[in-house]
C-alpha cells in the first residue's frame, strides 16, 4: 500500500504563532504541549501532522518505549533490567505524532494485561496502549474538547507523573509515558475542562487569513500538493530538512541559555499584574522564552522573548467569569516590558 504523503510543514502559509508554539515544544518537550483553538479549515491538524517532516534524529533503545539511552532515570523496567545498552541495542529514531482518537476506550489508551499470553507463559504480560507508544513522542488529540471525562482523567495523571500505571485483577504494570500533549479544537463545539486546559503549556487562537494574497497562496499550494503529493513534498524537502537542523541545534543550545534576575522579575510582575492563578504560567513562560532564544540562535533570554511567549502562555490562565471569552490585554503586558527595557 502506498504511503500517504503529509503536507510539508515549511509550506504552511501564515499562522506564525501556531507554528512557533509547536516548534518551541520540539526544542523543549517539557514546556507542556500546546492547545490550538480555532475555526474549521485553518490548518490546525495539518500543522500538527506536518511536524513529523521536521523532527530531528535522536537516539533510542530497542524497546517498546524508545527509551533515551542517556537518561537511565527514565528507562522502562525492561531497560533497567538490561542495564547499560550495547551499541547494537541503540538505534536512530525520531519523534513522531501519535493519534489519540476521541472514541478510544480506556484499555486502548492505557493498555491492558494480556490474559492469553499470561496463561501461556505463566506470568503477567503487558498489552501496550496509546500511552506506551506516546512516550517521548507527540500525543495528538483532534477535537480534544470532546474527550470522555474518564480519558481526560487518565491523560491528566500521565501528564503530571510522566508514567502510566495499569491495574488489572491484582496485577499492576508501570511504564514511562512522557509525551508532548497537542490538542486541536473548535470552541463552537464545546469548551475544555479547566483541569485539562491548564495542563497545556501554550495556547494559540487561530483564524482564517484575512490577507487576500495569503489566501490565494494557500489555494495554490494546496491544489499543487493534491495534484502530485510526492513531487510537492520533494519540492519542500530541503526547507523541512533545514528547519529540522535548526531544531536540533536549538536543542543542543538550550542547556546553555541563561537569564538574568531582571527577566525573572519581569515574569513575576506580569503574572501578578494580570492576576494569573498559580505559578505554572511563570515557569512555562521562562521555559518557552529559553526555547525561543535557543531557536533564534541566542544563549540569553531577552525581554523580546518574554514579549513573544507571553502571547502563548497567558491567555488560558487568566481569571475570567463563566461564558467570558479568553483574552489578555497585551498592551498592559507590553507596557510592563517597556518599563523594564527603559531601566535596563
Amino acid at each position: 500500500m502506498k504511503e500517504k504523503r503529509i503536507f510539508p510543514f515549511s509550506a504552511l502559509v501564515g499562522q506564525e504563532e501556531m507554528k512557533r508554539a509547536l516548534l518551541l515544544n520540539m526544542v523543549n518537550p517539557r514546556i507542556g504541549g500546546v492547545l490550538i483553538r480555532g475555526e474549521k479549515g485553518t490548518a490546525k491538524s495539518t500543522a500538527v501532522r506536518a511536524l513529523e517532516q521536521v523532527m530531528p534524529p535522536r537516539k533510542e533503545r530497542n524497546c517498546l518505549f524508545h527509551c533515551d539511552p542517556d537518561r537511565p532515570e527514565t528507562w522502562c523496567e525492561e531497560c533497567r533490567k538490561k542495564g547499560v545498552p550495547k551499541k547494537d541495542e541503540i538505534r536512530e529514531g525520531r519523534m513522531k505524532v501519535v493519534n489519540l482518537p476521541v472514541s478510544a476506550t480506556t484499555d486502548r489508551v492505557v493498555g491492558s494485561i494480556d490474559i492469553e499470553e499470561m496463561i501461556k507463559a505463566g506470568e503477567a504480560a503487558f498489552a501496550p496502549g496509546i500511552l506506551a507508544e506516546a512516550n517521548r513522542n507527540i500525543l495528538y488529540v483532534d477535537e480534544v474538547n470532546l474527550l470522555e471525562d474518564h480519558i481526560v482523567d487518565v491523560l491528566l495523571d500521565a501528564a503530571a507523573m510522566g508514567v502510566n500505571r495499569i491495574e488489572r485483577e491484582s496485577i499492576s504494570y508501570t511504564h514511562p509515558s512522557a509525551f508532548v500533549l497537542v490538542g486541536t479544537m473548535n470552541p463552537e463545539e464545546g469548551e475544555l475542562r479547566p483541569q485539562l486546559l491548564d495542563r497545556f503549556g501554550l495556547l494559540v487562537e487561530v483564524k482564517g487569513e484575512r490577507d487576500p494574497e495569503k489566501r490565494v497562496e494557500i489555494m495554490k499550494r494546496r491544489l499543487e500538493f493534491e495534484a502530485d503529493p510526492e513531487q510537492y513534498c520533494r519540492k519542500w524537502q530541503a526547507e523541512d530538512e533545514t528547519l529540522g537542523k535548526k531544531i536540533l541545534e536549538a536543542q543542543i543550545r538550550l542547556p546553555e541559555v541563561v537569564w538574568t534576575e531582571e527577566i525573572l522579575a519581569l515574569i513575576a510582575r506580569i503574572s501578578i499584574a494580570l492576576e494569573v492563578d498559580g505559578h505554572r504560567a511563570d515557569i512555562t513562560m521562562l521555559k518557552a522564552a529559553a526555547a525561543n532564544a535557543a531557536l533564534e540562535g541566542r544563549r540569553a533570554v531577552t525581554f523580546g522573548d518574554i514579549r513573544t511567549v507571553s502571547r502563548l502562555a497567558l491567555p488560558h490562565r487568566m481569571r475570567r467569569n463563566p461564558f467570558e471569552e479568553m483574552g489578555v490585554d497585551f498592551s498592559e503586558v507590553d507596557g510592563i516590558i517597556g518599563q523594564f527595557e527603559v531601566r535596563a
